[in-house]
C-alpha cells in the first residue's frame, strides 16, 4: 500500500524533533557540515503540515556524498540519491535521504554543497511563510484540501500544490533578497 497523505495541525514538538535529528546528522557529516536548517512546513510555526521533518544540510562539497551512505543507513535513512529519474525529478546536486519511524515516513534530509542555488530558495520560502502568516494559513488550508483529494497519491498531492509553491516562491525570493542579502 502507498503512503497515506495526511496534513495535521501544527505541532510545536516538531522543533525539538528537528533539533534532535540535526545533532545526529551533524555527527554523521562531521567537519564537512557548514549549516543544518529546519525547512518545509514543519519549520513554520502555526502551519498545518504533513508530520515529516524536512532538514537541509549544507556541506563544503558533495563530491564524495556516497561516502556517507553507510552512516545514513546506520541511523535509519534510505539513500535516494538525486532522484533524477523520479516521476517528479529531483534537482541535480540535491542528495535526498528518507527515514521512517514505526513504519511511517518521519524525516526527509536534503543535502547540498555550499552555494547550490536551491538552498536560498528553501530558506526564502520558509522565512517568507514565517513572516507572512496569511500566506502560511492559505498554504495550510490548500494542503488540507488536496491531501483529502490525494490521500494515497503523493505525486497528485505535489502537483496540486505546485502552482501555489511556485507563485509564493517568486514573491519569497524578492522578499528574501530585500531582507537577507
Amino acid at each position: 500500500m502507498s503512503r497515506v497523505i495526511e496534513v495535521v495541525d501544527y505541532d510545536s514538538g516538531w522543533i525539538a524533533a528537528f533539533e534532535e535529528e540535526a545533532a545526529i546528522l551533524t555527527v554523521v557529516f562531521g567537519q564537512r557540515v557548514i549549516d543544518v536548517h529546519h525547512i518545509g512546513s514543519t519549520a513554520v510555526p502555526g502551519l498545518d503540515a504533513k508530520p515529516i521533518i524536512d532538514i537541509l544540510v549544507v556541506l563544503d562539497h558533495t563530491d564524495d556524498i556516497n561516502s556517507f551512505d553507510r552512516a545514513m543507513e546506520d541511523i535509519g535513512y534510505r539513500v535516494r540519491g538525486e532522484c533524477l529519474d523520479a516521476t517528479i525529478p529531483g534537482t541535480p546536486g540535491r542528495f535526498y535521504f528518507t527515514k521512517e519511524t514505526n513504519g511511517v515516513r518521519s524525516h526527509h534530509v536534503h543535502v547540498y554543497a555550499k552555494g547550490h542555488w536551491e538552498i536560498c530558495d528553501k530558506l526564502a520560502f520558509r522565512d517568507y511563510l514565517r513572516a507572512h502568516s496569511d500566506e502560511a494559513t492559505a498554504y495550510g488550508e490548500l494542503k488540507r484540501r488536496i491531501a483529502a483529494l490525494h490521500r494515497f497519491d503523493n505525486i497528485g498531492y505535489m502537483q496540486a500544490k505546485d502552482g501555489f509553491v511556485k507563485s509564493t516562491l517568486q514573491e519569497a525570493r524578492r522578499w528574501y533578497q530585500l531582507n537577507n542579502c
